[in-house]
């Protein structure tokens, strides 16, 4: 973890508020990179889901039921 007192945070506090917005824009673009490893379990995922789906393995819910309970939800 880094402490306030890190080399990098100095930098930072020398930047401008546009340039601080664009290195917060280019860090959030790389964390949200694909991991092939994570796809792969989702396919496997949602092949198992679908199987279970057509076989009437899985319980499922209506879109009218789903959607009744965020139209009801007050703001």
């Amino acid at each position: 973890m880094l402490s306030m007192n890190h080399p990098i945070i100095n930098q930072i506090e020398e930047l401008s508020d546009l340039e601080k917005l664009q290195m917060i824009d280019i860090i959030l673009t790389k964390l949200d990179s694909p991991d092939p490893e994570i796809d792969k379990c989702w396919i496997e995922e949602s092949r198992m889901r679908w199987s279970a789906y057509k076989k009437g393995n899985a319980e499922t819910v209506s879109y009218n039921e789903v959607m009744s309970k965020y139209r009801n939800r007050s703001i």
